[in-house]
């Protein structure tokens, strides 16, 4: 076990076995093993995101869940196994590349982010008939479904678990992009409405909903300015990643938009990511 943070053994166990773990085990290592017993490729795949991220990938909870604007939407325990092991196989990758983005990120920064990517408790669960909510998050655990709309790929499985660890540091800092975004985001939304060309210049980032707007500002889903905000950190991913690897951008900084975008930005940047921004200055 390489990293500093690990799930905990009795979080390990209740989130692999819920009330019955083996007697045998006094190890998460055990644990895992037990749990995949039947995939060798899978137990590989636990083991190793476990051991490189101190994050267990178990099960979620046979529930009927409030989507909001999705309806109500039956989940229940499905273990990335056999035709689902590709999803375990997606996380590892994804928490890799993850981990790989702030070691460059801020491997010469003197302050470090204040931000978690490690220890966290994967629940993987199965939607019945739907194909929402591809994830969501709260105390240190991602909900993760295999018949998400949005984890059908490699990079669909990162874009949404950054966007899906933001919810959690949020979480962490006490709420706050409510505390500190939602201004901004009322009047968006009061001058907007669901208007997508109103809203393009504020979107964050490109995820639509089905016969809807930008998920950053879809009606009825929450605390709206929380999906914001976590917009916003997959833009900062991904503009950070794009200046390293290329040294410029494809598209205009997100920052150089509307005055909105560039107090958000440099707001979420202070915050979560010790001020450190390879962007350049707008022009």
């Amino acid at each position: 076990m390489s990293s500093q943070l690990a799930v905990a053994f009795a979080t390990a166990a209740r989130l692999l076995f819920g009330d019955a773990p083996p007697d045998k085990c006094q190890t998460v290592d055990c644990l895992i093993d037990a749990r995949y017993a039947k995939d060798e490729a899978a137990r590989k795949l636990a083991q190793a995101l476990y051991a490189d991220y101190g994050s267990v990938a178990g099960l979620g909870a046979d529930e009927v869940m409030d989507g909001g604007y999705r309806g109500k939407i039956h989940l229940v325990p499905e273990l990335p196994v056999g035709g689902y092991r590709k999803h375990l196989a997606w996380t590892l990758a994804a928490m890799k590349s993850i981990d790989g983005f702030f070691a460059a990120q801020f491997a010469d920064a003197t302050d470090q982010p204040a931000y978690r990517w490690r220890a966290l408790a994967f629940r993987y669960v199965r939607s019945v008939k739907k194909r929402t909510p591809s994830a969501y998050a709260t105390n240190w655990s991602i909900e993760y479904n295999v018949e998400g709309s949005l984890l059908i790929s490699e990079d669909g499985v990162r874009e949404t678990l950054f966007h899906e660890l933001f919810h959690l540091n949020d979480e962490e800092h006490k709420d706050w992009s409510q505390k500190t975004l939602a201004s901004d985001y009322d009047a968006i939304v009061a001058k907007c409405g669901t208007k997508d060309t109103c809203l393009a210049p504020f979107a964050p980032n490109s995820t639509v909903v089905r016969g809807g707007t930008f998920y950053a500002f879809q009606p009825n889903n929450g605390a709206g300015v929380h999906e914001y905000a976590a917009e916003l950190a997959v833009r900062y991913f991904k503009e950070q990643s794009e200046m390293r690897a290329k040294g410029k951008l494809s598209r205009r900084a997100f920052k150089c938009g509307p005055a909105e975008n560039a107090r958000a930005w440099k707001a979420l940047v202070d915050e979560f990511f010790a001020g450190r921004d390879l962007t350049p200055a707008c022009a």
